[in-house]
């Protein structure tokens, strides 16, 4: 038995039987092109097999199970969480075109056509910029402190991750930006009435509010597009209740995947 199998135990162990019931024994991983997926399958899937596609999942690990809330409401709903293992890209086509073999995968497991995407931090650009591509694919898209534009964050804190996944100099993607970033091309999603949540603290310095689930906002209801967003005032890019005990996040994945 490995670690990560006895901790999951051992957690398993402090959950009361309805929560216990609830949980996969183990993740189901499989490999796509090279690549590492992994799929917490819900004992009693809703009908369709509807599912959560997370991200970022880095070293195989899906850390949104890891969210007690979040896993156990999931679960219990039938919803499967699923995540792709691509290291740290930023929403390159090139990338985004690897994240569609997966989707494919999962489709052809059974899943879902239409899966709820949900991106924490970094993870809103791999989504984002997915969904964008894939609109007639979503069937929501829910962030947590997300990142939604590439001339936010991605360039001014992770330029080299950036670059090396786009294979371009700075200028070169500066001169595409507008045909490549997220928040500059809602259309497709707004075309196919893909709903949207986010929750966001307004002291974020890390990936800042403004210039990511705002202006998101913004721009969607500018479009006659439906997202939601909460707004955790005083609060940052970090770990706690606010962002991983959001009742208004269960509700709205719940909603829209059943």
């Amino acid at each position: 038995m490995n670690t990560r199998t006895l901790l999951t135990l051992l957690s398993c162990l402090t959950l009361p039987l309805t929560a216990q019931e609830a949980r996969p024994k183990t993740a189901e991983t499989f490999d796509v092109s090279g690549n590492k997926a992994v799929v917490y399958a819900a004992p009693k899937p809703a009908e369709g097999k509807p599912w959560l596609w997370y991200a970022p999942t880095l070293n195989g690990g899906v850390s949104i199970v890891g969210r007690k809330m979040y896993f156990e409401a999931f679960m219990k709903a039938g919803i499967s969480v699923a995540g792709f293992d691509l290291g740290e890209v930023r929403g390159s086509p090139a990338s985004s075109a690897k994240f569609t073999l997966f989707y494919d995968d999962m489709v052809k497991r059974g899943y879902s056509p239409k899966p709820i995407l949900l991106g924490q931090s970094r993870g809103g650009m791999m989504t984002l910029a997915w969904a964008f591509r894939n609109p007639d694919k979503v069937r929501a898209w829910v962030g947590i402190y997300p990142v939604c534009n590439l001339a936010s964050w991605p360039l001014k804190n992770s330029k080299p991750q950036t670059l090396a996944d786009f294979a371009m100099t700075e200028p070169e993607l500066v001169a595409k930006l507008s045909e490549l970033n997220p928040i500059d091309n809602l259309k497709g999603l707004l075309a196919n009435k893909v709903p949207m949540f986010a929750v966001h603290g307004d002291s974020d310095v890390v990936v800042p509010y403004d210039l990511n689930t705002k202006l998101l906002k913004e721009r969607y209801e500018a479009g006659g597009g439906q997202i939601s967003v909460k707004v955790i005032p005083g609060e940052g890019h970090k770990v706690g209740p606010s962002f991983f005990e959001c009742q208004e996040l269960v509700d709205f994945v719940l909603k829209h995947a059943l």
